[in-house]
């Protein structure tokens, strides 16, 4: 079916277990047809079980009196657990994919990781995990939909990187070069498949209140200090604050991709589309 038919799409979600995958597969199971969560950590199965009940109930309360929601069929939202760093294992989820549901129309790849210190005292072994899951993992999901994509003559990716792909962290060293990595392969491939009907765009989150946000300050619900440490900004470390003075939500973040995904973006390929808050002053 075609990208543009709601519904009708099959769509990967990557790193759906929690954060802003979850919240983007949430999003794009109230409209298409196939939803597949894909993620490491074995609760990705939870999340599309709970993502699916939502669904369900929503549904019941207004079908009652709604016949054109009465009449939409439930999408298969489900959750697979792959590890995303291993070429033969993201080859297999394709292939099981592609024999259940047809050829993967939608991707969206979120699955990253948080890495951290110094880059004085950074340690090899951190560097090589936080290069394999947020750019080695970018290029092995991207290339295999894409050429799927590109079979079918049409399709849409969008990965979701970080605005600390172009702005230097103090502290993030490791992050910010993976980031940057994913980006640079993911705007390469964009411009090699655009004449051959394949959309591929970048959304670059700033602060974003979820589970690696909150590991950055104790793993708790941010507090007062935390968040006014994260809205001022930090001039010893050369920060920036959030001109919005607010942090953002997952959901913000899905809204974005899911636009870049959407037929409203049809001419859209190569975008990069920050979503922070101004914190880089769109840099």
């Amino acid at each position: 079916m075609s990208n543009g038919d709601s519904r009708g799409r099959v769509v990967v979600v990557t790193g759906a277990a929690g954060g802003i995958g979850a919240a983007i597969a949430a999003r794009f199971a109230a409209e298409d047809r196939v939803v597949s969560l894909w993620d490491l950590d074995p609760a990705v199965h939870r999340t599309a079980a709970a993502i699916a009940k939502r669904f369900d109930a929503a549904t019941d309360r207004r079908g009652a009196g709604s016949a054109a929601v009465a009449t939409l069929s439930a999408p298969d939202v489900h959750g697979v657990t792959v590890d995303l760093t291993d070429s033969a294992a993201v080859r297999a989820a394709f292939d099981r994919l592609t024999a259940d549901y047809g050829a993967v129309e939608v991707l969206v790849h979120a699955a990253g990781v948080m890495v951290g210190g110094s880059a004085l005292e950074l340690d090899p072994a951190d560097w090589t995990r936080c290069l394999s899951v947020n750019a080695t993992a970018t290029m092995l999901v991207t290339q295999r939909a894409a050429a799927e994509m590109v079979a079918a003559g049409t399709g849409a990716i969008v990965v979701v990187s970080s605005n600390a792909a172009a702005t230097p962290r103090v502290g993030m060293a490791a992050y910010g070069a993976a980031k940057a990595a994913a980006t640079a392969f993911t705007r390469s491939l964009a411009l090699q498949v655009a004449p051959l009907g394949v959309r591929v765009n970048l959304v670059s989150p700033g602060s974003t209140d979820t589970p690696m946000l909150r590991d950055m300050f104790g793993g708790t619900p941010l507090d007062d200090a935390a968040e006014t440490a994260l809205l001022d900004g930090d001039p010893a470390a050369y920060r920036l604050g959030i001109p919005l003075r607010r942090i953002a939500a997952p959901d913000d973040i899905a809204s974005a991709v899911h636009f870049l995904a959407s037929d409203g973006a049809r001419h859209i390929t190569m975008h990069d589309l920050r979503v922070d808050g101004g914190a880089t002053l769109d840099m």
